[in-house]
């Protein structure tokens, strides 16, 4: 029957149906089993009370009574732990553990006056002809402002901008591999060739484009290098064999154990001015016919090559790698720069994955070979996260060591290690890999913006990582270059330290030299207790809705006094207009308070929907487990019925009931597109009313049209 309804529901519905369908369904109930649900509620009283009367959120642990009941159902599922043992064994929110974290980019303290200074700079330079290493820079430093609005078509924009502007091989292999990360092209399966473009990858993202020199401020209108079909008629000519060698012309061999190179001494010279020098100058081979060559570490294969080179003024094919390098190696040592450049361009051409780019990244730093070190470097790039795992990628682009051969070969730049550094960040903020690419980035930061991100970024990785002295000393030095939202970190690690009243002052003196914002009394409030610290909340909520700490701070403080209704409320004045998994996650524990694990279920599954990692009982356990543990306390449904629930949560437009439904459902169909794209338009609506929330609160005041004003 109910199937049979579902189906007549499918085939008559329309969106004018559904909109027309957002009141709430109203289930019938039997008379006859009136007794039996006043039996049932009174024992869920019962149940409720007892367990308020044993919750204590300052013993960060949850004690119920033990119910006989209970045993019987808990053996029948003896491969998934208990609800009562994960919550006694990982504890309830504590108000220690849910401080707001530092905000790991920059902060003006006047975000539109900032913004505005940088259109003016900007335009100034336009208006200029500045050059397009200033360009460049200009949009870098515009993304790095636009990181606080989070607004993720503006930074790919700024990105963009900046990639269009890039003055180098270097900067247009990092900024099209940022691109393409922002993406997240890596998640695909199965996994795409770094070096290969998808059908509707942007132009602009193209490797062997970003290996293009020159400046191309009109690469998105250019064709995709990929996609373009060969030139057949241009490669052979390129690739034709050089003339023959003409005997009457021989007037020099090398000599390389027992093997005896002809060539011409004029062409060879020709080569580079050493060579010039050695052959036409004052030193006994300018008089030789035979030269010995047997200990210059070139084989008579290579030898041939280079001979033929001088005829042909290319590299063939049929070389194969080995050869090259040989001949790279030659051309370093003898500076010829026209060989070395015919190298470096083969090699680089035959770097196709990882494995390729490790085999050559030795030789190419050795050799300093720029265009080869781009192309296994722009592999790297491209290959992260993953890339980073490897301990031999690692060792290059984290060690000052890696740092120092990467600038020998010109590939040591601030916007490298800026992109390496929020990879590590996202992927493990604490990690020694995080730490060692932001003290690299601080090291290739010039004075201003660039400075002030490098050490305000350090000071919180170290911030996170528990280590204050070390944070309170990158935090000053941000302070000092002009950031001076990094206050807000030395104070915290003062306060971290035991210096509590230092903190208060700091963030005292900072509220009474600048216009006041909601981030600076939610701040303070950390300092300070009681009255006081409700007073500062208070007005941080005031001045900015959207700081969820104020909410957090009170939902838990109502909790531990035993007022969990109160508490739900309190959370869900901010879950109404902005959605994160701290405050889903917050809530979920309440319900599992008060005994409500449905609620409790609903939001555990939108947490996962939202992060698929995440981690329940700040970072103890995977809310996959809790997941499994509470779906014992509730009613498991059909899909069918999970159908008819999503009918009704789309309709009231419950959106979070929406994607519990559809991640349920997920879980059973995992291949049902028509559901993947219910949840990715949920997602979009959530992110949509996130940022729109977050623009018209931090950005009423601002005339500046942020889609347009930067090109």
């Amino acid at each position: 029957m109910q199937n049979n309804f579902l189906t007549s529901i499918r085939k008559s519905a329309s969106p004018f149906v559904f909109d027309g369908c957002k009141s709430t369904q109203v289930y019938a109930v039997n008379p006859s089993s009136a007794a039996t649900a006043a039996a049932a509620a009174t024992a869920a009283a019962e149940k409720l009370a007892s367990l308020r009367t044993s919750f204590s959120l300052r013993s960060k642990s949850i004690r119920q009574q033990p119910n006989p009941s209970n045993n019987h159902h808990q053996h029948n599922h003896h491969h998934t732990p208990s609800l009562d043992s994960l919550l006694s064994t990982f504890g309830l929110p504590s108000i220690d553990l849910i401080d707001p974290s530092i905000d790991p980019f920059l902060r003006p303290i006047e975000p539109v006056d900032a913004l505005s200074s940088s259109f003016r700079s900007l335009s100034a330079a336009i208006s200029s002809s500045a050059s397009s290493s200033s360009l460049c820079d200009i949009h870098l430093e515009h993304h790095s402002l636009l990181r606080g609005i989070g607004d993720p078509k503006l930074l790919r924009r700024a990105l963009r901008s900046a990639r269009l502007h890039s003055p180098d091989i270097h900067s247009k292999i990092v900024l099209s591999a940022w691109l393409r990360f922002e993406r997240r092209e890596d998640e695909l399966k199965p996994f795409i060739s770094p070096v290969s473009c998808l059908p509707t990858s942007p132009a602009i993202e193209c490797p062997r484009s970003a290996l293009s020199p020159g400046y191309a401020p009109d690469a998105p209108f250019d064709p995709c290098p990929c996609r373009c079909t060969p030139d057949v008629s241009a490669s052979s000519s390129v690739q034709s064999r050089p003339p023959d060698l003409n005997e009457q012309d021989i007037d020099l061999w090398f000599c390389i154990g027992e093997d005896e190179i002809p060539c011409v001494r004029s062409r060879i010279a020709t080569l580079s001015k050493p060579l010039s020098t050695l052959l036409y100058g004052g030193f006994a081979e300018s008089r030789r016919e035979h030269i010995n060559f047997t200990h210059n570490g070139i084989s008579a294969r290579a030898m041939r090559a280079i001979e033929a080179f001088t005829r042909g003024g290319s590299l063939l094919n049929d070389y194969p790698p080995d050869i090259v390098l040989e001949v790279l190696a030659f051309a370093n040592r003898f500076c010829c720069e026209g060989l070395k450049a015919a190298c470096d361009s083969k090699l680089a051409s035959i770097v196709r994955n990882v494995e390729d780019a490790l085999l050559f990244i030795d030789y190419a730093l050795e050799e300093s070979a720029y265009l080869l070190v781009a192309a296994c470097l722009q592999v790297f790039l491209r290959e992260l996260p993953r890339s980073l795992q490897k301990p031999e990628i690692n060792v290059i682009l984290c060690s000052p060591e890696g740092r120092e051969q990467l600038a020998m070969a010109g590939h040591s730049s601030f916007v490298l290690y800026y992109f390496l550094s929020q990879v590590a960040m996202e992927e493990d903020i604490r990690s020694n890999t995080t730490v060692m690419l932001l003290e690299r980035m601080g090291e290739c930061a010039a004075p201003g913006w660039q400075k002030q991100l490098a050490m305000h970024q350090l000071g919180c990785v170290m911030l996170e990582r528990a280590e204050y002295k070390d944070a309170q000393k990158c935090f000053e030095v941000a302070v000092q270059e002009g950031h001076a939202y990094s206050l807000v970190g030395v104070a915290r690690a003062k306060y971290k330290k035991g210096h509590k009243y230092s903190a208060y002052k700091l963030l005292n003196c900072m509220i009474s030299e600048h216009t006041s914002y909601g981030w600076m009394y939610q701040e303070r409030s950390l300092y300070c207790n009681g009255k006081e610290k409700m007073t500062d909340l208070s007005m941080a909520t005031e001045l900015d809705p959207t700081l969820s700490y104020p909410y957090k701070f009170r939902a838990v403080t109502l909790a531990e006094e035993d007022k969990i209704g109160a508490a739900v409320t309190e959370i869900n004045k901010i879950l109404g207009f902005m959605v994160s998994t701290d405050c889903l996650e917050l809530r979920a524990w309440f319900y599992l308070a008060l005994g409500n694990y449905e609620m409790a279920l609903r939001d555990i599954r939108a947490i996962l929907t939202l992060d698929p990692g995440y981690m329940m009982f700040h970072g103890k356990m995977h809310g996959d487990q809790l997941m499994d543990a509470l779906q014992q306390y509730v009613q498991q449904l059909d899909m069918a019925d999970c159908w008819m629930q999503l009918y009704d949560r789309w309709s009231a437009v419950d959106d979070i009931g929406s994607l519990a439904v559809v991640h349920q459902m997920l879980a059973k169909e995992p291949g049902n597109s028509s559901l993947m794209f219910r949840q990715s338009l949920l997602l979009l609506r959530l992110v949509l009313l996130n940022f729109i929330c977050c623009y018209n609160l931090n950005f009423y005041a601002c005339d500046i049209d942020l889609g347009t004003s930067f090109p």
